[in-house]
């Protein structure tokens, strides 16, 4: 939700032809019109690595997603489902570090971004996996393995779909996913189970409607301290306020009983290759539930990085590139072992 913006206003004053802004109209969009100033920096991201924004369809029912490359390179084409509140573009500084040559498909979760919002629609974890399968049939992604990789809420979409699909999957990332019963809370667990006694829905962090509100949600997503302009978290802020209503939705439903623990009720039912990125200082979702993990499936790898909160994509992109490339790599020769002692 916020992977870009530090570094907006600097790139675009230095790379202000990019985007093809005099830089008089730079100034008067900055303050009139934020917002627009995040989505030209977005583009401008998107098209320096070459990632075109596509629709897929089934049914009726929409998924906005972006893709570089064609996929049947020497990898897996690799899927990145994006977490709570959260767009597809909030995987580019990640992106920006994985091999030029890799596929790579980002799409817009069940409700966000481009993707379609029916009403009545179930945006329960296992809704959310049905929505993510037709998705991936829609493209034709399961043609052959994929490397599945989720965060937060995404990270527990993906868990799920590697219990219910593994022979699609050649592997699993999971970072600081929810949907565990972690054996520490952290702060905003803490929050969340007073929210629940109180039954006052609208002073959930995760769904701000102020500048200090958003500030305040920053804090409990990133370790790194980020020095926003304000200009920018109000273009933020009226993006996502509209959104509100929707957002609360979604938060009730993946906090509810059938999904609250929905990831580690099917733990024992993975049977691909996982491995698990947890920042250590992640004060949205514990660092302990790198332990529930293992307990369930000892043969996971498990990386926890210092100085590092729950937006591992953004205070640390090269390392969990880096992280995830090693690991599917290692994937390979496994299953290539795998085949030649059969």
């Amino acid at each position: 939700m916020f992977a870009v913006m530090e570094m907006i206003v600097p790139a675009l004053i230095i790379s202000g032809c990019c985007v093809v802004l005099p830089l008089s109209l730079f100034f008067v969009t900055f303050f009139l019109w934020p917002a627009a100033i995040i989505k030209a920096y977005n583009w401008n991201e998107r098209r320096k690595m070459r990632l075109v924004v596509h629709n897929s369809f089934s049914g009726s029912y929409r998924f906005s997603y972006f893709s570089n490359v064609t996929p049947g390179g020497s990898t897996p084409s690799l899927l990145l489902l994006h977490g709570f509140s959260d767009k597809k573009d909030s995987w580019l500084p990640l992106i920006k570090y994985l091999p030029k040559n890799q596929h790579i498909v980002a799409v817009d979760m069940p409700g966000h971004g481009g993707t379609s919002r029916p009403d009545g629609e179930d945006y329960s974890i296992e809704g959310q996996v049905v929505r993510i399968h037709q998705f991936v049939q829609s493209i034709g992604l399961n043609k052959r393995p994929f490397h599945l990789v989720g965060i937060s809420m995404g990270g527990n979409v993906a868990g799920v779909y590697a219990a219910r699909y593994p022979a699609h999957l050649s592997g699993v990332t999971l970072i600081c996913p929810s949907g565990i019963d972690y054996p520490t809370d952290s702060e905003f667990i803490s929050q969340l189970r007073e929210l629940e006694h109180s039954h006052d829905i609208n002073s959930v962090a995760l769904v701000p409607k102020t500048v200090d509100e958003f500030e305040n949600m920053l804090r409990l997503c990133c370790h790194t301290q980020l020095n926003i302009p304000r200009q920018i978290i109000n273009g933020i802020l009226s993006e996502r306020i509209p959104n509100n209503e929707f957002y609360k939705e979604v938060l009730m439903e993946i906090v509810s009983e059938t999904s609250r623990y929905s990831l580690q009720d099917k733990l024992h039912l993975i049977s691909t290759p996982l491995q698990v990125i947890w920042g250590k200082e992640d004060k949205l979702l514990d660092v302990s539930g790198t332990t529930v993990v293992q307990a369930a499936l000892p043969c996971s790898q498990v990386e926890l990085l210092d100085n590092c909160g729950h937006n591992v994509p953004m205070e640390r992109p090269r390392k969990s590139a880096k992280l995830i490339m090693d690991f599917m790599t290692a994937c390979k020769f496994s299953i290539n072992d795998d085949k030649k002692h059969s």
